[in-house]
């Protein structure tokens, strides 16, 4: 049999390190997959929807910093990629996209299943070609992967079936030091290192709020704090890197953040930003009286959120190795004190939240995340669906360093949870991997809870059952409206996922709280938690603006006028008298 393009593909992935594809096989990527199998080095893992290969393969590319890759066949095979594909651009991880196409002499003429993905997914990635010839395909697959590794997104190519099964065109074998060139150190000039250290020396109170550009800069960050006495406030995507055993980190910012960061980032005379595009205008400084200064990779971020008055392109951590010997030791240690002091107690009265009265119906969300973070392994992966899920990760779940966290925290797409959780789980099959899915998020996608019966993956499934899109729920009492088609009708998720061959654990009592999750973690194959917890819980910002609070004013009297005023009562219950 002669060697096709389909062939030659699949070894210049593997000549990148690709160690599978997430997808769903179709007629038209029947030439790729059969070159899979042949190949027999690459995994094919077999999920039940396409979104589910983009999400999976983004976590995988998140965890490893390498390759991943998704399929999908022509026309809605491929079309089901783009919104995995969407967070992992707007994430900077380094995923190749394969859609494949209709036969090539049938493009144009309206054929059955027809699209253009070459125009489809050029918002969502750095390279997207269509590949119309055998000797096209070597090097368009090489400045894909050249793209989506160098600039951290995604590629695409195109590749209709027909073509994958043409003989391959001769071209040399793809060279690894050319494929996957490092990433480039990016140290700012010693005038800006003079310009920076000049702002921070003064006897200003300063705040460092940093993000995920802080990654693997962790002990240059402790000496920063250090001497410049000085709090931290993280931005969500920079908890997993900044958080752990830190006495200057005082907590996130946010909506969803903490009291202490909100005021630390707003009591101050001079703001360092490293490594975050932190994009909520309405929690910087106001006003033009404190002084900012930005750290980024990236030039098109510096001062994209708020007007900076020092922007410094460079990497994060060798921008602070170069710019400690330039920093004098402050003395007054009164503004981290404070921060420090407020972070204490936003902290304690958060974990008062988390804690459950055995046979006082219902659980409060807060016990069951605490109880994950305070069971989990020391390297365990966790993935979060947006919303609620996120609020209960970002201020209960403990990072140390070895743990990792991963959600759809830039695109902000429902049901990615558990797809992330398959893709951490297939790239570390020993390590413990946990998804925090909302009922919303892990019934759009349920359909791949049986991915992993059939790949024999053992994520521990956490669904936060209130019956009901709590965030969207909270948006509209916040804002004066009545919750409208926010409510489901839920199953048993427990019962449900033991006829598929799942371990179900159903939690309806605090007092089951603290056994079941540990029973879950513990068990050697994947499990479902359906944790029933209240819905009428609140995740209340570090802020509270006139307009919220006269939101949730008008909601109660609408509610009232409108004979549901059980739910008003019910919401007091909840969050003021416990």
């Amino acid at each position: 049999m002669a060697r096709t393009v389909a062939d030659q593909f699949v070894e210049t992935l593997a000549a990148a390190g690709v160690k599978r594809i997430y997808g769903i096989v179709g007629d038209s990527l029947n030439g790729l997959t059969d070159a899979i199998r042949r190949h027999g080095k690459i995994e094919w893992i077999h999920v039940r929807h396409e979104e589910v290969a983009a999400f999976a393969a983004g976590a995988e590319a998140h965890l490893t910093g390498e390759l991943a890759v998704c399929a999908g066949s022509c026309g809605p095979g491929n079309l089901h990629l783009i919104n995995g594909l969407f967070d992992c651009h707007r994430s900077r991880v380094p995923v190749l996209g394969i859609a494949a196409q209709i036969p090539s002499a049938e493009i144009g003429s309206g054929y059955f299943q027809e699209t253009h993905p070459e125009n489809l997914f050029q918002e969502c990635s750095h390279y997207c070609e269509f590949v119309s010839v055998a000797n096209q395909m070597p090097r368009a697959l090489e400045v894909a992967i050249r793209e989506a590794i160098g600039k951290r997104g995604v590629s695409v190519l195109v590749l209709p079936g027909d073509v994958a099964l043409h003989e391959a065109a001769h071209a040399p074998p793809a060279k690894v030091g050319g494929l996957l060139p490092p990433a480039p150190l990016a140290t700012p000039s010693r005038h800006e290192l003079d310009r920076l250290a000049a702002l921070l020396n003064g006897d200003s109170r300063i705040t460092v709020l940093c993000g995920s550009g802080c990654q693997g800069a962790h002990d240059e960050l402790l000496a920063v704090g250090e001497r410049l006495k000085a709090p931290m406030v993280h931005a969500l995507r920079g908890k997993e890197h900044v958080e752990w055993d830190n006495p200057y980190d005082v907590g996130m910012t946010g909506l969803i953040g903490f009291s202490s960061g909100y005021y630390a980032m707003r009591d101050c005379d001079v703001l360092l930003m490293l490594g975050t595009d932190f994009p909520y205008r309405q929690f910087y400084p106001e006003g033009g009286e404190v002084r900012i200064a930005q750290v980024d990779i990236r030039a098109e971020n510096i001062g994209r959120r708020a007007a900076v008055d020092l922007g410094v392109v460079g990497d994060v951590r060798a921008t602070l190795a170069a710019l400690l010997p330039l920093l004098k030791d402050k003395r007054d240690g009164a503004h981290l004190a404070q921060a420090q002091q407020h972070y204490a107690k936003a902290r304690k009265a958060l974990d008062e939240l988390a804690v459950g009265t055995p046979g006082k119906r219902l659980i409060h969300p807060q016990q069951v995340a605490k109880a994950i973070s305070d069971h989990a392994a020391e390297d365990a992966v966790f993935t979060c669906d947006v919303g609620l899920p996120t609020v209960w990760a970002a201020r209960y779940l403990a990072m140390n360093g070895k743990r990792r966290l991963i959600g759809s925290f830039w695109h902000g797409s429902m049901a990615n949870a558990m797809p992330q959780g398959i893709g951490a789980q297939a790239a570390f099959p020993g390590r413990q991997v946990i998804s925090l899915s909302g009922d919303g998020g892990f019934t759009m996608l349920m359909g791949d809870l049986l991915t992993l019966v059939q790949h024999r993956l053992p994520v521990k499934v956490v669904v936060f059952n209130n019956s009901t899109l709590g965030f969207v729920q909270l948006e509209q009492m916040s804002t004066g409206f009545i919750d409208f088609g926010t409510e489901f009708k839920n199953p048993n998720f427990a019962a449900m996922a033991e006829a598929v061959g799942i371990r179900g654990i159903r939690l309806e009592d605090p007092g089951e709280v603290n056994d079941g999750v540990a029973a879950a973690l513990a068990h050697d194959g994947p499990v479902l938690i359906d944790a029933v917890v209240n819905r009428m819980e609140l995740a209340m910002p570090p802020s509270i603006t006139v307009e919220m609070a006269k939101g949730f004013t008008l909601f109660m009297v609408k509610a009232v006028l409108s004979g549901r005023g059980d739910e008003v009562v019910d919401l007091a219950k909840t969050n003021l008298w416990r």
